[in-house]
């Protein structure tokens, strides 16, 4: 996500070097570095104006204090600028209105408002503890109302049944006492895709928003359409009271035009992104930590909040424990360790959110294939229990059995067994006291030879 705009703003620390106070002069290069940037990632000409502006306003004259260098400061302006045009912080959904809070789902056809809904219905269900109900209004698409019944299933959550025969604004009346009857605390509406320009379906939608009454609006809208999903999110707003915005398909965008355009020409912050097709795929907007993330900072604060969302605590005390003690490290520990980095996005979700990662180069993000740790675990799969507690008994014969029972080469087998034995002599160092002189050793440097 971001990474043609993270590629290009990368290297504003090594244009102000030596520089003691900023200047026009010296940030003119800068600026314009800034300006090109923005405009390949698609972000709309009147907001890249408006932000070049504030950015120029802000560093002309700026004193670069010792301990800084003038790259430093300037990015520090240009952050807290991308911070303020996305909104400065997460807009959270209103779900303080009287049960059922309805949320009422908006947006092209082919957005993907109905995975969209399902995810947000496991999102408030998991995160905010809320008892959700979900209902399909789009009687027009094939198939649409059994695709969410089979999300809701998916997801945990309960589905009100409805049929393309009836009208859409019945449905939602239906749906809505169903939700108050029992006790519901969210329900969400998701309606057929429609074109702003389209003054009946307009009109359907109108008449289902004051039908509900909903809390929330929320405009889903594909972020790999830049800039245009920022236009056309300002026409809906102009015939639909929205309230916020959620970006799909954030993963596939490279440019991040749209996250950058929306609030400025709606007026309406981004509140979620769609960022892969899993259905827990869906994380909150937050304006400062994607700021950190385009300028190559990292954000660590949503890795740490997914991490204790999708790892195993009592399993991750248990390792620990065994680190401690000394006990031996096995590759069933192994393959639980590659299972909960995948359930974290796998390597490309985790680079996205290390600092200094977005400065790798283009070859080196394409060998970090998430393929081979799902290879890896197929390996362990093809072992024997006693195999995975005692691999030293792994020969020959054993590894041919396994090669082959996971559709892998001996060569990978040996290749994982190697690895393995690396990760064990780390834990043992670890668990010896070993921690400072490990990380002497490495310089600064994570394993492989990566700058941190």
């Amino acid at each position: 996500m971001f990474d043609n705009l993270s590629k290009r703003l990368g290297g504003l620390l090594d244009g102000l070097r030596g520089q003691g106070r900023l200047t026009e002069d010296n940030i003119k290069d800068a600026l314009r570095e800034v300006r090109m940037a923005l405009l390949e990632a698609d972000v709309a000409l009147p907001v890249v104006r408006e932000f070049i502006k504030d950015v120029r306003e802000r560093a002309v004259g700026a004193e670069v204090a010792k301990s800084l260098k003038p790259g430093q400061v300037f990015v520090k302006i240009v952050n807290d600028e991308l911070t303020r045009l996305m909104g400065s912080e997460n807009a959270e959904l209103d779900l303080a209105a009287r049960p059922p809070a309805v949320i009422l789902m908006a947006g092209l056809q082919g957005a993907g408002k109905t995975t969209t809904t399902g995810k947000l219905g496991r999102w408030l269900k998991t995160s905010q503890k809320k008892k959700v109900l979900v209902v399909s209004v789009d009687v027009y698409r094939p198939a649409a109302i059994d695709q969410l019944e089979t999300v809701a299933k998916q997801v945990g959550v309960d589905f009100f049944p409805s049929t393309s025969g009836q009208d859409p604004v019945d449905i939602a009346k239906a749906a809505r006492a169903e939700a108050e009857l029992k006790f519901y605390d969210v329900l969400i509406v998701d309606t057929a895709g429609r074109l702003h320009v389209d003054g009946e379906m307009m009109d359907e939608i109108a008449r289902i928003h004051g039908a509900v009454d909903p809390v929330e609006t929320l405009f889903v809208v594909d972020a790999m359409t830049g800039q245009d999903a920022a236009n056309t999110a300002q026409a809906f707003h102009q015939q639909l009271p929205l309230t916020g915005v959620i970006l799909t398909k954030a993963d596939g965008d490279a440019r991040g035009g749209a996250a950058l355009s929306v609030r400025s020409i709606t007026g309406k912050p981004i509140k979620f992104l769609g960022v892969g097709e899993k259905l827990d795929a869906l994380e909150p907007f937050h304006p400062d930590r994607i700021a950190s993330r385009i300028l190559g900072m990292g954000d660590v604060v949503s890795l740490v909040e997914q991490a204790q969302e999708v790892v195993d605590a009592d399993k991750a005390k248990e390792l620990a424990d065994k680190v401690r003690s000394g006990k031996g490290f096995t590759l069933e520990d192994m393959r639980d360790q590659f299972s909960q980095m995948l359930k974290m996005g796998g390597m490309s979700g985790l680079m996205d959110k290390l600092p200094g990662m977005g400065k790798l180069g283009t070859d080196a993000r394409q060998h970090i294939d998430d393929k081979d740790i799902r290879h890896m675990i197929a390996i362990i799969d093809s072992m024997t229990p006693a195999e995975r507690q005692r691999p030293d008994i792994i020969k020959g014969s054993r590894k041919r059995r396994i090669a082959n029972g996971s559709g892998m080469r001996v060569q990978d087998v040996n290749r994982l067994l190697k690895q393995y034995r690396d990760m064990r002599d780390m834990m043992k160092k670890l668990s010896g006291g070993g921690m400072k002189k490990m990380m002497r050793a490495m310089k600064g440097r994570i394993p492989g030879g990566l700058p941190f």
